[in-house]
């Protein structure tokens, strides 16, 4: 018998249409199914390989979801100007960037106050 094996984040938020927006701008995704009048959307890469779920829930709290966070990783060449970019689209940092060990780090939060990080690693080349 086979285990089970990992699909996919799924973020809970109050409008996931208005989210989808947010994260298939940021990441390039398309939204690859939507369920019940979306109330639930997959948002899949350009080869429709599933990336991200977006599921409505009523919360009404407009403290940032602190059970989980994604990690986004760039070039750290363009870490400056992908952070700006997310700004742009609608993320809000809640820290100044800091370099680590690793590399530099920002902590966002989309537009529905859920955490990400956008980090730049030290091994991470540029995309050809």
């Amino acid at each position: 018998m086979t285990a089970s094996s990992f699909d996919l984040v799924t973020l809970n938020c109050e409008e996931p249409r208005s989210l989808a927006v947010f994260w298939c701008a940021a990441l390039d995704l398309v939204v690859g199914e939507d369920e019940d009048d979306g109330r639930w959307l997959m948002l899949a890469d350009t080869k429709g390989v599933r990336c991200l779920g977006l599921q409505r829930t009523i919360d009404g709290s407009a403290e940032p979801t602190s059970r989980m966070h994604l990690d986004l990783r760039c070039p750290s060449a363009a870490f400056d100007a992908e952070l700006t970019r997310l700004e742009i689209l609608g993320a809000r940092l809640l820290t100044a960037p800091r370099s680590e060990p690793y590399g530099r780090i920002a902590n966002l939060v989309d537009p529905a106050n859920h955490l990400f990080d956008l980090c730049a690693y030290h091994d991470i080349a540029p995309e050809s």
